[in-house]
């Protein structure tokens, strides 16, 4: 099978059938094998219904619906299990995403060999103080903390081969750096593609302004997992054993300096009167709390359980 197209959503009735007839126009005109995954992120308006429709209507068309809504990392980490094709394709439901940038992308994931292909959305049709200034302020954040050269980390529109999606995690809110976790599982050509953005036709966008702020959470979360994910204790134990020594080395000074002064009958302080023993106290103290993070977190990663990613209440194969 050439392509699999995931298309993550949540209510969008509107734009489903429109979409649908504008991918088979593209897989027609371009004698593609394929099939299309939706992926029901918990819709409260007809979607499932509309999905259930085109399934029996065509039999590459197949379905998950969740039981709530997990998101969309969970929705991708759902389509890319599913996912049967060489090629996968992800794009928003939204009409957003032109489905005539498939066969580009497809070629370049062929014949260039690439291993993932990003979207770029270069002329957005959003506005420029919500959506286009913080977007540019997160793709320059993420291009400097990760070092992958994207201008478009968020653009749903992406192709990648079958053995990428079949070898990183999507979790949380993780699907903005997909690229990033494809460079740290050891995919390392990964390019770019400017691709045409689209006015949104119906309904309004389910992403708000605290998508940014919560992105640039994750970008520190996956800054920390590709430097130390493996090997907490490096950070931790490290930034513990430093503050435990140093704390502990002001405590013997200042404690040597009384034994000092009473060995020489000089005047001095009792030592809990120094406000320095306290401030050294504190410092071992927090040592120690950090040396057991890293020690924890290197515990926790060898027992590995499983987090509970999403339930899916119904499925078209």
């Amino acid at each position: 099978m050439n392509l699999s197209i995931l298309i993550p959503l949540l209510n969008e009735e509107e734009s489903l059938k429109e979409l649908y007839t504008w991918i088979i126009s593209v897989m027609k005109s371009n004698n593609y094998s394929y099939e299309i995954i939706f992926i029901d992120d918990g819709s409260t308006d007809n979607s499932w219904s509309i999905i259930e429709e085109l399934a029996a209507e065509n039999p590459n068309v197949k379905g998950i619906r969740f039981m709530k809504n997990f998101g969309k990392s969970q929705a991708l980490h759902a389509g890319f299990a599913k996912a049967e094709g060489d090629v996968i394709i992800t794009m928003d439901a939204d009409l957003q995403d032109s489905p005539e940038e498939i066969p580009g992308l497809f070629n370049m994931i062929t014949t260039q060999n690439f291993d993932l292909v990003s979207g770029w959305k270069k002329k957005r049709y959003d506005s420029v103080v919500a959506k286009n200034l913080p977007s540019k302020l997160f793709n320059w954040a993420a291009r400097k903390t990760s070092g992958v050269e994207l201008n478009d980390f968020n653009c749903g529109l992406k192709a990648y081969k079958n053995v990428v999606v079949k070898n990183i995690e999507v979790s949380g809110e993780m699907h903005r750096y997909i690229p990033v976790l494809a460079k740290n599982a050891g995919f390392g050509k990964i390019g770019e593609k400017v691709v045409q953005h689209q006015a949104r036709k119906y309904g309004e966008t389910k992403f708000g302004m605290e998508r940014f702020i919560n992105g640039f959470l994750d970008l520190i979360t996956i800054w920390f997992l590709s430097k130390f994910g493996k090997r907490p204790m490096h950070l931790f134990g490290a930034l513990g054993s430093i503050m435990f020594i140093i704390g502990f080395l002001s405590a013997g000074f200042i404690g040597f300096m009384k034994l000092y002064k009473l060995y020489h009958d000089l005047p001095y302080d009792l030592v809990t009167n120094n406000p320095w023993f306290y401030i050294s106290l504190t410092t071992m103290i927090i040592g120690t709390q950090l040396f057991l993070a890293g020690f924890l977190g290197e515990i926790i990663l060898r027992t590995k359980n499983n987090e509970e990613r999403y339930k899916v209440s119904k499925e078209i194969n």
